[in-house]
């Protein structure tokens, strides 16, 4: 994710946009920017699955972002630059809309761009993105081999190294490794709160004491710790922030119904369930839709909780925006 100060096209940028092939390097590389100021602020706003429509028309007016990244070598690195950051941008949304194999490809799109431009801030990045693709989609060992190499020949800045530890602490409880993905979280923690480092990249603006508390809570609650987990991902989802931070919210129910809490989980049904056909994250809806299907299942959770269960699955979204150039392959393919 990235944040930068809005600008309205020029003349010559919207009469380019009209035909792709006329656009040269230096009208593409603040078209390529303007896209990714759109993406980013949906994505925040509205959630990666109303982005899809904005990830359609880029593609359309950008034709660079379907080549082979080998054909591009020559190109003026500012332009590449910019086409592997707004490659980092679509993977990600692709991700969160469910997208998960278009996601990949363009995430090797991103990692490809940025080497030959020498990006190493979108390199970590989209790395970082990669290593939360592989861990969701229950590959564990690729997502630590992943986030291992966002390491350099030089320390990483505090945020980068706190949000590699974040990832390193997922795919290890997913392992089975209470201990250590313990220790890992916890040293996420305390590098964060060292504070931001001159070094860290202009992307890190969004890793935030809420961010990382969510995700402790969620590391603990894979180990099975509700105590713990619950609190820390009660606070993360009621904090105000971007979309895709409702996944803390489905995180929490996932949490309280495994933990037995029967109560707190038919009050969060009753809360989410009203608002979950706006949910922009199939990664969200995803797992809302799973604790709904165990509930379900669940012959000691009480008859009302089932009930509002089965509200809350008839309320999920059924897709990810409709049908048009990406459709969803919501599975670990």
């Amino acid at each position: 994710m990235t944040g930068r100060p809005s600008r309205a096209p020029s003349a010559r940028e919207e009469a380019c946009a009209e035909d792709p092939a006329a656009l040269t390097s230096a009208a593409l590389i603040p078209v390529a920017l303007g896209a990714i100021e759109r993406l980013v602020a949906l994505d925040a706003s509205r959630g990666a699955t109303a982005a899809v429509p904005a990830v359609r028309e880029a593609l359309r007016r950008i034709p660079q972002l379907s080549a082979d990244p080998a054909r591009l070598r020559h190109s003026d690195r500012d332009l590449l630059a910019a086409l592997a950051e707004l490659s980092e941008v679509i993977g990600w949304i692709l991700f969160d809309a469910g997208h998960y194999r278009r996601a990949r490809r363009m995430n090797g799109r991103a990692l490809a761009l940025a080497e030959l431009c020498g990006d190493r801030g979108t390199a970590r990045l989209t790395l970082l993105n990669h290593s939360m693709l592989e861990a969701h989609t229950g590959r564990p060992k690729a997502a630590l081999e992943t986030a291992a190499r966002v390491a350099g020949p030089r320390p990483l800045p505090a945020l980068v190294g706190s949000l590699v530890l974040v990832r390193r602490a997922h795919a290890t409880a997913m392992l089975g490794g209470s201990r250590e993905a313990v220790a890992l979280i916890s040293r996420a923690r305390s590098r964060f709160l060292d504070g931001a480092s001159p070094n860290d990249p202009p992307w890190a603006w969004w890793i935030d004491r809420t961010e990382l508390l969510g995700h402790e809570g969620w590391v603990l609650s894979r180990l099975r710790a509700w105590g713990r987990a619950v609190p820390l991902l009660y606070e993360a989802a009621t904090a105000p922030g971007p979309s895709y931070r409702h996944l803390f919210t489905a995180e929490l129910l996932s949490a309280l119904v495994r933990a037995r809490a029967w109560g707190e989980a038919e009050e969060l049904i009753a809360e989410v369930a009203p608002r979950a056909a706006g949910i922009g994250s199939v990664r969200t809806t995803e797992t809302l839709g799973a604790t709904a299907v165990r509930l379900l299942a669940s012959p000691g959770a009480p008859p009302n909780l089932r009930d509002a269960a089965a509200f809350l699955r008839e309320s999920l979204p059924v897709g990810p925006g409709g049908p048009g150039l990406l459709i969803p392959r919501n599975h670990p393919a």
